[in-house]
């Protein structure tokens, strides 16, 4: 009987959540933004007691999660790595429903298929003795090293993770009770320096070092902490999503419109409005006003704060913070399709080039643009044939580069750099498979400045140094403006999907209560 009656009356409960009367005189939030962190903000302030509207730039929901279909093939722009799926199923079972309801989640096996220049290649998976005898295969003597590097990292997961990534970093105090957990993580070395004690060999430390490429670090400059995510996929395990990525942001929408909140796409936001120090809601492209008692801005922050708030209500993130700041590298991708498929190439598939260390100087200290590359292939119909015609294979292949300090002109570049990359796939992986093109297209730095409005270009916002991360970020409670508040990559605790959804749960830690704001009590 118990078993029936506790999801009978869940579902009455979320009935009368979901039911709002005409006069609904509860405070309104406006979320500026429908990427995973606005999304999933949105659903927490719906359940806190807001009424939210969402504003959308794009003509559909996403973000950087945007979904292009070309000529019967399904394109995720990103993100295609799904860690941490408890993160999503939160927001789920917040209403009352199950993550399985809209998505199915397959593990991946391998995680991911690491590949240098020379052909030989490391399965990455969550299975440990799998993973020791990968290790084994390029050096049995790094063995112990590597145990030792899993202590660091489960270390790492347990501090960085667990116990700061949902925590809002308000105030200086948030900072100093962190600190003594900062010096455990050693969170003043890189991630590089941290695998380099432990490992000898050259290929397994770019193997145990490259994962911050994948939320825009350098790891020869991010903290040692971000070793964690080696911890948070061998506990929660690599996922793709059937469907594609899509599918989840799908789901997320439903679940918002039963909330009785729509996404209101092609609806660019083009100033916060502030009044004594408060922001009271936004202008929209076609100049209308929308109220609200709080904005949440999941827009690039850097982009917030340099384009959407004029410069007398700065006092922190001033013009020139903003564009001294250091930002993330940026990612040309190419989206094609294939009229065969190519069964030996993995789901994810990461070619390492020839040169590590010094293209990521390149990419990220000099900022240039290589000759050489090292790449990202994903082929989602490895899992899911339903993303291209029968018969047919769905790629995208991404390429980190600098963000447009480099100065490079990608309408005269796109295309020389396009057939660089496709020589490379020719002569590694897909051999010959120029010929079994269907569609094609590319976006570069420039789109991700033009389109997705990140300042300089930066796939990532901000890059996460240890000086640009927790309470050297931008806060999730604006310090410039009250009423004002982030979520998404450029905020605490950073990109990543697994970043992006903890800063919505941080986000309620400082969010005010909506009888306070109604009463006039928030701050």
């Amino acid at each position: 009987m118990a078993s029936f009656v506790t999801p009978f009356f869940s579902q009455i409960v979320n009935m009368l959540k979901r039911t709002y009367l005409p006069n609904d005189d509860r405070p309104i939030a406006v979320v500026i933004g429908s990427g995973f962190g606005g999304l999933a903000a949105a659903i927490r302030l719906s359940h806190k007691g807001y009424r939210v509207k969402v504003l959308e730039k794009l003509d559909k929901p996403g973000g950087r999660a945007y979904v292009h279909q070309r000529d019967g093939y399904t394109f995720d722009a990103g993100p295609t790595i799904i860690t941490a799926p408890f993160l999503l199923k939160e927001l789920w079972e917040l209403c009352g429903e199950s993550l399985e309801t809209d998505v199915d989640l397959k593990l991946m096996d391998p995680f991911y298929r690491i590949r240098f220049d020379d052909g030989s290649h490391f399965d990455y998976t969550g299975d440990l003795e799998r993973m020791r005898a990968e290790v084994a295969k390029f050096s049995p003597a790094d063995l112990p090293g590597y145990d030792r590097f899993l202590i660091e990292a489960e270390k790492c997961y347990q501090l960085g993770f667990e116990d700061l990534s949902n925590v809002a970093f308000d105030s200086l105090i948030d900072l100093f009770e962190a600190f003594p957990s900062m010096v455990k993580m050693k969170a003043w070395e890189s991630i590089y320096t941290l695998v380099a004690r432990h490992l000898k060999n050259d290929k397994l430390r770019q193997v145990m070092s490259f994962h911050p490429l994948l939320i825009g670090g350098n790891p020869f400059s991010v903290t040692a902490v971000y070793s964690l995510i080696n911890s948070l996929e061998r506990k929660h395990g690599v996922y793709s999503a059937m469907g594609g990525t899509g599918s989840l942001i799908k789901g997320l929408v439903r679940l918002l419109g039963d909330l009785g909140v729509a996404v209101q796409c092609n609806t660019e936001v083009k100033r916060i409005e502030v009044r004594n120090g408060r922001a009271v809601g936004v202008t929209v492209a076609d100049g209308n006003f929308v109220p609200a008692d709080i904005v949440v801005s999941n827009a690039d922050a850097a982009w917030t704060y340099q384009k959407l708030i004029e410069p007398q209500h700065r006092r922190v993130w001033t013009d020139k913070k903003v564009l001294n700041s250091k930002y993330s590298m940026s990612l040309f991708v190419w989206y094609f399709g294939t009229k065969r498929q190519y069964s030996d190439v993995p789901h994810h598939m990461i070619l390492l080039g020839k040169r590590y260390r010094e293209l990521l100087q390149d990419i990220f200290k000099r900022k240039v643009l290589a000759d050489d590359f090292s790449l990202y292939l994903h082929r989602p119909t490895a899992t899911d044939p339903s993303l291209a015609p029968v018969g047919h294979d769905t790629f995208y292949v991404l390429s980190p580069v600098s963000n447009l300090d480099s100065g490079t002109d990608w309408k005269t570049q796109t295309e020389p750099y396009r057939k660089a990359i496709a020589q490379y796939l020719d002569q590694s992986v897909l051999p010959g498979f120029e010929q079994e093109l269907t569609t094609s297209f590319c976006t570069t730095p420039q789109d991700f400045q033009d389109r997705l409005l990140s300042v300089k270009g930066a796939a990532f916002g901000f890059e996460p140094l240890l000086l640009q991360s927790a309470w050297f970020r931008p806060h999730n409670r604006s310090e410039d403006v009250k009423g004002l508040y982030m979520v998404g990559a450029g905020t605490h605790p950073g990109a990543g999907i697994p970043g992006v959804l903890s800063s919505a749960k941080a986000l309620m830690s400082v969010v005010p209560h909506p009888i306070n704001v109604a009463k006039g009590y928030a701050q």
